[in-house]
């Protein structure tokens, strides 16, 4: 099992930016590919992007292209979610998640993931 721990959540005003970071221990944070969700009460929870285990190859939501960027730092575990140009329907707990060991090609699926970290709340005003 591998733990999962976002910080870099907030307040921010529309078109602004903010950096979420995932920590990740327990398992070589190498040997997986990763992702990010998010859910909003009352919704279901809705991918976002993800990555492979290299970070050679990157997948978004038609949502978020162009606005968002996913990256990974192998050699400090952690994992990253570049967020600009936030609109307020953006708002939502944002959850890191990584898949078994070895699975290391990107997937966006809720089921494709086996390890899921607790969230951190981002808020967009208008």
């Amino acid at each position: 099992q591998v733990q999962l721990v976002e910080s870099g959540g907030g307040l921010v005003q529309a078109g602004g930016s903010l950096r979420l970071s995932c920590a990740s221990s327990g398992r070589t944070f190498s040997s997986f590919a990763m992702g990010w969700f998010r859910q909003v009460p009352g919704k279901e929870r809705e991918f976002v992007a993800a990555i492979s285990w290299s970070g050679g190859s990157t997948y978004y939501a038609d949502s978020v292209k162009g606005r968002f960027t996913i990256s990974r730092d192998n050699a400090e575990t952690t994992l990253y979610l570049q967020m600009n140009s936030l609109k307020p329907e953006d708002t939502a707990v944002y959850y890191c998640a990584a898949r078994d060991s070895f699975q290391i090609t990107i997937a966006t699926m809720q089921s494709d993931f086996g390890s899921w970290g607790q969230g951190t709340q981002v808020t967009v005003s208008s």
